[in-house]
């Protein structure tokens, strides 16, 4: 997950993103909100990685179980297993 994935997950949960030009080659971010944000920022982090993980199972071409486990994966983000 890249800086920009993070960046761009974080206005997705509608924090307030402040940008400061630091003079340096790379601005500063400060994010406020609420614990309703942290919520949604922290379950489009779960889901980012889910999803990473399962696109590594389907690259797994000679299992047939990687299917299963990429299906798995990917329903996870319906329960609270």
């Amino acid at each position: 997950m890249t800086r920009d994935d993070i960046i761009r997950m974080a206005q997705e949960a509608r924090f307030d993103v402040e940008v400061q030009d630091t003079f340096n080659y790379k601005p500063q971010h400060s994010f406020i909100g609420s614990d309703e944000n942290i919520e949604r920022f922290a379950a489009l982090v779960a889901a980012a990685e889910r999803e990473a993980c399962a696109q590594v199972c389907d690259r797994i071409t000679w299992s047939n179980e990687a299917k299963f486990f990429a299906t798995a994966i990917r329903q996870k983000e319906n329960t609270n297993d």
